[in-house]
């Protein structure tokens, strides 16, 4: 990835260069803040690590970096203090200072991960029609990038639940391609009766399907919920049973703006795994 450092402190950016650059990452280093806007604004980054200090308003700074990016940069904030408030005020990540390697190491595959998503559910040139209570995938990507802007300009964390037919290939290459599609049409069943009413899903791809879950009342309130649906897929014989070949069924869990994989099952034959 492509990643714009900006730090005063020369000699913690080029430490942090001798790590990332080794393992393929491109790191462009600026020691003046006053330069942000020319870098972002004539080159495409990935991600932007910055510390600000003096700065006291992290909400201008992080909106500045979004209105002159040519493309939406995962921003990370590295400073020893502020940290709750760049949070709140749209950063995707918070890292102290010193820089732990292992937790850079972390959030930069978690901004990955965001990165491939974003584009992936942005894909629509197979969009699948909206039918028997889950919306098409266009009209849930455009709910996802609300969202996302909701989460970097005012902090609103939000969540996206996953939920796939995982052996989808193998069931069509074993039974065929009715009987994959059988399953999937079964899970998107079972996915409408088990949703509250205002859990809005989407279908994001051939064998996968998507809860947006925005604003959680209490902090456990998402991963209650992919604890939920595991278990009740994981209860439904006529679901996991479509064919010969047993469909194996993914859930998981991703946080808006961090990207992180907060928790992964693997529903097989009424058991969660």
């Amino acid at each position: 990835m492509k990643i714009l450092f900006i730090d005063h402190d020369q000699v913690a950016a080029e430490l942090t260069r001798a790590h990332l650059e080794p393992v393929g990452h491109e790191v462009v280093y600026e020691p003046s803040k006053t330069a942000i806007s020319e870098h972002l604004q004539k080159g495409s980054y990935d991600v932007v690590i910055i510390d600000p200090s003096p700065v006291k308003d992290p909400r201008s700074v992080i909106l500045d970096i979004r209105r002159n990016a040519v493309k939406y940069p995962y921003v990370i904030w590295a400073s020893e203090n502020m940290q709750s408030d760049a949070t709140k005020s749209g950063a995707n990540a918070v890292i102290a200072k010193p820089i732990d390697k292992s937790k850079l190491d972390e959030m930069l595959d978690n901004a990955r991960d965001l990165t491939r998503l974003v584009t992936r559910i942005a894909d629509v040139s197979q969009d699948f029609p909206s039918a028997g209570g889950v919306i098409a995938k266009s009209a849930f990507n455009q709910l996802f990038l609300s969202a996302m802007d909701r989460a970097t300009r005012y902090g609103e964390a939000s969540y996206v639940l996953f939920i796939s037919v995982d052996n989808h290939a193998d069931i069509a290459q074993k039974e065929g391609v009715s009987a994959s599609e059988y399953a999937v049409a079964k899970l998107s069943q079972g996915l409408v009766k088990l949703r509250r009413q205002s859990d809005i899903i989407g279908q994001t791809g051939v064998n996968e399907y998507a809860l947006l879950l925005q604003r959680p009342v209490y902090e456990s309130e998402p991963v209650d919920a992919a604890n939920r649906f595991a278990q009740s897929l994981g209860e439904m014989e006529d679901l996991l049973n479509t064919s010969p070949t047993a469909a194996e069924i993914k859930v998981h869990l991703v946080s808006v703006p961090d990207g992180q994989t907060v928790i992964s099952h693997h529903v097989t034959k009424l058991e969660v795994s």
